[in-house]
């Protein structure tokens, strides 16, 4: 049986910014289910922090890669008091955690984001509202505490059709003394 993740490419939008992260950095795949998107930063070098509620659906990670199995929604937060170059996150909304992962961005960290937003109901799942960006959400919740660097809110076609966010942000405080 084949895993998710295991030959599944990293989402372009992931593969397009992530030169943006330190080189030899520390990124989180927040909620990296099959992990895609670790195994292709592991590729790069990186040393990688995922993390999701179901560790089975990730066996085996490469080198590199530190899997953690925590509830992000109902649990607390499992990084407190770190920071990190690069935190990734795909097709995973849960609004509360928007606020500390821009806290958890080390000076000069990046941010690479992409989810559903509204609109994707007449694509199918997810549909419910909960777990759909509204227009512009994205970028209100960095507002003034990160730098955009690029977003999109847009209809995709591939690998299926959606309507999503997309951002790609970095944190340009200078660090603590």
């Amino acid at each position: 049986m084949t895993h998710p993740g295991l030959g599944v490419p990293p989402s372009e939008w992931v593969a397009r910014w992530a030169s943006l992260i330190r080189p030899g950095g520390e990124v989180l795949d927040l909620a990296c289910g099959g992990g895609r998107h670790a195994r292709y930063l592991a590729k790069l070098a990186f040393e990688v922090e995922a993390v999701d509620r179901d560790a089975s659906l990730f066996p085996d990670p490469p080198a590199g890669v530190n899997l953690r199995e925590a509830d992000l929604e109902a649990g607390p937060w499992p990084y407190e008091g770190r920071r990190f170059d690069g935190i990734v996150v795909a097709n995973y909304l849960h609004r509360p955690l928007l606020a500390t992962l821009v806290d958890s961005l080390e000076p000069g960290g990046v941010l690479v984001y992409e989810t559903f937003a509204r609109g994707n109901e007449r694509f199918g799942k997810p549909s419910n509202p909960d777990f759909l960006l509204a227009p512009g959400e994205l970028l209100e919740a960095v507002r003034g505490r990160l730098r955009v660097v690029a977003y999109e809110d847009r209809v995709v076609d591939t690998p299926r059709p959606a309507a999503i966010q997309r951002l790609c942000a970095r944190r340009e405080d200078a660090p603590a003394p």
